[in-house]
């Protein structure tokens, strides 16, 4: 059970709307490295977690991955604030604005909805864990990315925030997988040091 605060993780105040940036930071809505992925695979993973501290990493961090969707949600939507069709289609988001007009949906920079088949969730606590880690790694790379491409600090703040978080999950991910292996060390998951 989840208890919902009525604001963001870490604010968003977006004053120069600006659909091109729009289209590229919503990648991290539902793209490939993105937080909707981050969020169900994380979420999914906990069931299957061999320690009760192991669970409750998956859950605090899934969590939290549903708070940065949130933030990416509001800043894509700062972004297209009063944007028309004609703004839409000068940034490339033509179809974009056909399919939802300036709604946020899940989908890479490329355009590409999301789909859950670039996420897993294996059962084996090693594999998963290090998925994690992987994916952390991935979203930073795509947030340090997106860095390069902002030239307004409304939107490079927010953005600079949810990196940083992403190198704290990595980390997280790291301690709980030491103590997963400790756990499991001489049973029935193979792994060799």
């Amino acid at each position: 059970m989840w208890i919902y605060e009525k604001k963001l993780q870490y604010p968003v105040k977006i004053t120069r709307p600006n659909p091109k940036l729009a289209k590229v930071i919503i990648t991290q809505y539902g793209g490939p490295d993105g937080e909707l992925g981050a969020a169900i695979r994380y979420l999914s993973q906990r069931f299957t977690m061999v320690t009760p501290e192991a669970k409750a990493i998956l859950n605090d961090i899934g969590t939290e991955e549903l708070a940065h969707l949130e933030m990416v949600g509001a800043m894509v939507t700062q972004l297209t604030q009063g944007a028309t069709a004609a703004d839409m289609r000068a940034a490339g988001l033509d179809p974009y604005y056909a399919d939802h007009g300036t709604a946020v949906f899940p989908q890479s920079a490329a355009g590409i909805p999301w789909t859950a088949a670039g996420i897993q969730s294996k059962g084996d606590p090693i594999t998963d864990l290090y998925e994690n880690m992987a994916a952390e790694q991935k979203a930073r790379s795509t947030y340090e990315y997106l860095l390069d491409l902002i030239d307004d600090d409304a939107v490079a703040d927010p953005i600079k925030f949810l990196r940083e978080r992403e190198v704290v999950h990595f980390q997280r991910f790291g301690e709980c997988l030491r103590r997963v292996e400790e756990h499991l060390s001489g049973k029935r998951f193979f792994y060799s040091k």
